[in-house]
Formats: structure tokens, C-alpha cells, sequence
């Protein structure tokens, strides 16, 4: 791409380091970049200090190391280190970027020194920099004057004119303030000089004898270690010597004890002075640990070096690098080890709060997520129960008994009942097992079921071989009778495929039809059937019984609902039916308008199936039977 735009590659990465500082700043990290430092060179220096705090959340994050050195000029030498090689250009991009928004400085910067160094763990990218700064105008005044070539000739010559007015300022403000009588005077004194705020570069006021005593001194600081130039121990805090009993013996050279987990240096004077603004973390060395701490994670101590001119000796200040009360006992130590000033306390216990209610966050998750499984499962239970519910009760009125309502009895004007047996059924219990008249039955009961949602019936119930329908009841239509034969003629050729298990043919069947009006309503409230009742099921039933085996046996008023349709029917004569004297019935032979297949609900062609699923062809097919054999709408009643 920077063939076709004519920029130097290195550009790109410089661009890319500011925008990498305008995206952490937007990621919710500003403030805490912006105390840093009050200045460039402190905002630089506690860079490794952020990426360390960082490291405690983003444990896997392999960030670069700087460590800065002023010159006598004010210019700054910036050393650069990281286990990445090629990313030392975004550098100044990120630095120019931070420095001309927190400090209003422009900087320079240009590499003086590139190496591979072993100095640190592994071969390291170690980039020195060399860092120019100069004060400009705000950013608003900066953007108002740039484009004006006037103000880049004056820029440099107003910039000097206003130092020089700030310091003869300041100048004479010293020369007039009088001598001072007491030390709130003198503190008044300088508030004014520094125009209502205290001045950066006061000089402390130091005691001409240190005023703490070496035990109160190492109580106070339990976890601290001076060493010498040879990385012997001079001295160490009592919680320190509790754990580390070893440093109990003056002397002893601390990299014996423990290794620098970072910055990554080598454990030598010389390396340590290098990295002394960096934050160091010690661990203890497992083999030179007491057998009780071997089955124990290390220990680690996270603080700062102060190097001691006078003593030519290193100050190690540090704390017990703890996130959680789990660490603490996994290392059998307890709060009361940490001195009560440490905010180690307090990054424990509030950590430890923390992760209380991350916990408490994931229960809930966990319980949402066993709820939403629950929740399906219990959706799944529904199906089925509806699913059984509405075996057993007309749709309509289920869903009425579900919604609390009362089911209202009810009478209707015309309806046709058809009940039917299975021949011999009696002798047939006597010679078979349970199990083959349980099989025998369920693949009879399958089939005619499957003919109730081709023709539209309802299922009214089965006791034992006995099969119960009804056609017109519970939603009145005008077609009940031709819907209930055209279901008769299905159940008569569906019986000719169940075999009869003593003689292994067929079984046979009897089924009667009789029309006439009815009342229905729902009966029981533990196991709710929705029943008929009235002399027409009498005369149903007797139609059945009075039958002959594979025909269908018509009474008179069944006879003349189907006269004047296409059913070829014949008469049978006068019979006499038990409880209703002499009858004139008949015998419905055969559906003159419709095939087999269509009375059975099968698919015509047997390549049909390949473009439609089993389920949506048989929806399909039962919705073009349905609307070829009953044309007329719905009775209203």
C-alpha cells in the first residue's frame, strides 16, 4: 500500500502508535494514563509500574519494558526492551502522542543505539532512543496560529521572551520577601511565591539523626531487604526472616534465595540500577525453602530498589505480592503477617470481594442457564401432555378445561356414531398371550387412528377390541355421515393388514352406523372423558352386534343420509335387533367417486415422496382427500 501512496513504511507505524494511544484512551484508560507523571520523563518512568498492575488482570500480556535517563541538557535517553523485534517505531508515536496531549510538549525522537542483548532473559530487542522536547501553545491556540507562517518564524523568539519574563519574575519575588521569624511564615512565604500553590522544586528539610531504631525499624517494614554491591543481605524485615528463614543469617547473598521474575535482568547490581525505576518482583527458589513451604507455592514480593550512595547499598521495599485469601492459606500465612499500612490488606480483602460476587454472578448465570434447560424440558413435558390431553378430549373443549372454564353439556340435533369389533375376539384371548393380543391390538388401533385425522372424526374411545367414532360431534358439520363411512370403508381394509395371531390370517372385523341426535359432555375430573349419551349410541351399538363380519352394517337413518350420495350401497332386509324390535337395515359396499388410496390417505405416486417430507405429505394429502370428499361448509349449530 505505501508503494501506491508514496509514504515511507516506517510512517505507518508511527501513525499507528498514535492511534493506539487515542484507542487506549477511549478503552477507559485516560485518567489513569494521565497521573502517570506530571511531567514526560515521570509518566515514562512508571510505565513498567502500569504494565505490571496490568499484568495482574491480563496475566498473559508479554509487555515491552522502558527505562529513561535524563541528560545534563534536558534531552532524555530512553531505553526501549521487548521480545518483539520490528514494533520500536510505533514507540514514538505512542510517547509524541501522550506527551503533546498531557504535557502540551512536542518531542523528537531518534534512535542512537539498536541491539540483541542477553542482559535479560532470551535474546531481547534493546532500543535506545534519544528524546528531544520543547513547550508549544495550547492545543486550541496551536490549531488557530499553525497555519500562519508569521507565527512559525515568531514561535521560538515569543516562547524564550515568556521564560525569561517567568524567571526575572520570580527573581525579584525572592529578592522582596522579607526573612521569615517562624517556620509557618517561611511555609506562608512560599504558598505566595508560588502564587497560591506549593513549588515543585523545594528543598526537603532532612533530620540530623535518624529518628527510629533498627527493631522498631524492621517491625515496621516486615518485608524489606538491604543488600550490597556482592548481593549480600545486610538486614530483612521479621515477616521476611519468618518465611525465608535463611535471611536470618547476615551475609548470605540474596540470589541465593530468589530469582527477579521482572524485569526480566539478570540478578546483578549493575542490572538492577539499570532497571531501578521499574517495579521488581522477587520469588522465593523452591530448593532453598524449609521442607514445610516445597509442597507450597512460591512466595512473591512485588516492590521498588533505592539505591543508598552513602552505604553503597540497595533498599528492597516491597510487599507480598497476594491477590486472594485462597493464596494467602495456600501459603499458610495470615493478614497479621502484612504491616497494618500496607494497602496489601486491602487489595486482598477488596480482590477477595470481588471475586465473591464474580462468583455470585456466575451461580446466577449457572442457575439462568439451568432454569432456561428446565424451562425446555418442562416446554417438552408440555407438548406431551398436551398431546395426550388432546388424545383424550376434543381439542376445543381441552383447551377450554385448561383455561379453567366449565364445559358445558351439550345436545346435537344430528350426528353418526359408528362402533366396530373385532371378530372372535373372545376365542382369540384364549389362545394367545397378553402380549400378542397387546401387539395385535395396538397395530389395529394405529392404523384406524390414522384414519380419524384422514376423514375427520373423533375418536370417542376403545374399550378393549371395541372401537367407538363419531361424526358431527364436537363441531357440528353437514358432511358427519359421509366423513364416518368413508372411514368405515378405511377401517375394513386396514383390518386385512393385522394378523390374527392363533390362525395367522387377517383378522376380521364388524362395524355398525347408526345416525340420530345425541348429548355430549365432559364426565369425571381425575381422568375427564368426553362421553355420548342417548338412545342413538344404543342403536349404534346394536348395529355392530347385529353385523356380519367384514361389512358394514347401516341402520335406516344412516341409509338415507348416504342415499343420495356416491355410495353404492344393499340392502339387507329385516332383522330383529334385541331391545328395538324389527329394523330394516343395510350394508354400505363401496365409495363410487373415490379410490382406495384415496380412502386410506396414501400417496398416488410413489415419487411424490421424493420432494416432500413423509409428515407434510400426508397433511397435504389428508387436506385434498378431505376437501374432495366433503365440498359442503360446515353445518352452524
Amino acid at each position: 500500500m505505501h508503494t501506491f501512496l508514496n509514504i515511507p513504511y516506517l510512517f505507518y507505524k508511527h501513525f499507528f502508535g498514535e492511534f493506539f494511544f487515542e484507542f487506549c484512551k477511549r478503552s477507559g484508560y485516560d485518567h489513569m494514563l494521565r497521573t502517570l507523571g506530571g511531567n514526560l520523563y515521570e509518566f515514562i518512568e512508571n510505565l513498567d509500574a502500569l504494565h505490571s498492575y496490568l499484568s495482574l488482570s491480563y496475566q498473559e500480556m508479554n509487555a515491552p519494558s522502558f527505562r529513561v535517563e535524563k541528560n545534563e541538557d534536558g534531552s532524555m535517553h530512553l531505553h526501549y526492551y521487548s521480545d518483539r523485534r520490528g514494533l520500536c517505531h510505533i514507540v514514538p508515536g505512542i510517547i509524541g502522542a501522550a506527551a503533546l496531549d498531557f504535557f502540551n510538549t512536542e518531542i523528537s525522537m531518534e534512535i542512537v543505539n539498536q541491539t540483541e542483548e542477553e542482559e535479560r532473559t532470551g535474546k531481547k530487542e534493546h532500543i535506545v532512543f534519544l528524546v528531544t522536547q520543547k513547550p508549544v501553545f495550547s492545543y486550541k491556540e496551536r490549531n488557530k496560529f499553525s497555519s500562519s507562517p508569521q507565527y512559525i518564524a515568531d514561535s521560538g523568539r515569543q516562547i524564550e521572551k515568556q521564560l525569561n519574563k517567568e524567571i526575572r519574575d520570580r527573581t525579584s519575588l525572592v529578592s522582596v520577601c522579607p526573612a521569615k521569624k517562624n517556620h509557618w511564615e517561611t511555609i506562608r512565604g512560599i504558598v505566595t511565591l508560588g502564587r497560591g500553590k506549593l513549588l515543585r522544586g523545594f528543598d526537603p528539610a532532612y533530620p540530623t539523626t535518624l529518628w527510629i531504631d533498627t527493631k522498631t525499624f524492621c517491625n515496621g517494614l516486615p518485608f524489606h531487604v538491604v543488600f550490597d554491591e556482592e548481593l549480600r543481605v545486610k538486614q530483612a524485615g521479621v515477616s521476611i526472616q519468618k518465611i525465608v528463614p535463611g535471611l536470618q543469617t547476615m551475609g548470605i547473598r540474596l540470589d541465593h534465595y530468589f530469582s527477579i521474575v521482572h524485569p526480566e535482568v539478570t540478578f546483578t547490581i549493575s542490572s538492577v540500577q539499570k532497571f531501578i525505576n521499574s517495579q521488581f518482583v522477587f520469588r522465593t527458589r523452591r530448593e532453598m525453602m524449609p521442607e514445610s513451604w516445597k509442597q507450597r507455592p512460591m512466595l512473591e514480593l512485588r516492590g521498588q530498589m533505592i539505591w543508598m550512595e552513602s552505604l553503597q547499598c540497595m533498599l528492597y521495599l516491597c510487599s507480598p505480592l497476594l491477590r486472594t485469601l485462597h493464596e494467602l492459606e495456600e501459603r499458610q500465612m495470615h493478614i497479621a503477617d502484612i504491616a497494618p499500612h500496607d494497602v496489601t490488606r486491602d487489595l486482598i480483602l477488596l480482590n477477595q470481594q470481588r471475586l465473591a460476587e464474580m462468583e455470585l454472578s456466575n451461580q446466577l448465570e449457572r442457575k439462568k442457564e439451568e432454569l432456561r434447560i428446565l424451562s425446555k424440558h418442562l416446554e417438552e413435558e408440555k407438548k406431551k401432555t398436551e398431546a395426550l390431553l388432546y388424545a383424550m378430549l376434543p381439542k376445543h373443549v381441552a383447551n377450554q378445561l385448561k383455561e379453567g372454564k366449565r364445559v358445558e353439556a351439550g345436545e346435537f340435533k344430528e350426528c353418526t356414531i359408528l362402533f366396530s369389533d373385532v371378530v372372535t375376539f373372545t376365542n382369540i384371548c384364549t389362545q394367545c398371550e397378553p402380549i400378542q393380543i397387546v401387539l395385535m391390538l395396538n397395530s389395529m388401533y394405529l392404523r384406524f387412528d390414522r384414519l380419524t385425522t384422514v376423514h375427520d372424526v373423533y375418536k370417542v374411545e376403545t374399550i378393549g377390541d371395541a372401537y367407538m367414532v363419531v361424526g358431527g360431534v364436537p363441531v357440528p358439520v353437514s358432511t358427519h355421515a359421509e366423513r364416518v363411512a368413508n372411514f368405515a370403508l378405511g377401517i375394513i381394509i386396514a383390518a386385512k393388514e393385522v394378523t390374527n395371531p392363533v390362525s395367522g390370517k387377517p383378522i376380521q372385523i364388524r362395524v355398525g352406523i347408526h345416525t340420530g341426535p345425541v348429548l355430549a359432555g365432559v364426565v369425571g375430573e381425575k381422568m375427564p372423558r368426553y362421553c355420548l349419551f342417548g338412545d342413538t349410541v344404543n342403536i349404534a351399538s346394536r348395529m355392530e352386534s347385529h353385523g356380519v363380519p367384514s361389512k358394514i352394517h347401516l341402520s335406516p337413518t344412516a341409509y338415507y343420509c348416504l342415499k343420495d350420495k356416491s355410495f353404492e350401497m344393499t340392502e339387507r332386509g329385516e332383522i330383529e335387533v334385541k331391545g328395538k324390535g324389527k329394523m330394516h337395515t343395510y350394508f354400505l359396499i363401496r365409495n363410487r367417486t373415490a379410490t382406495e388410496n384415496e380412502i386410506m390417505g396414501n400417496p398416488i405416486k410413489e415419487s411424490d415422496s421424493d420432494h416432500e417430507s413423509v409428515q407434510s405429505f400426508h397433511e397435504s394429502r389428508i387436506k385434498m382427500i378431505q376437501s374432495s370428499f366433503y365440498r359442503h361448509p360446515p353445518a352452524q349449530g
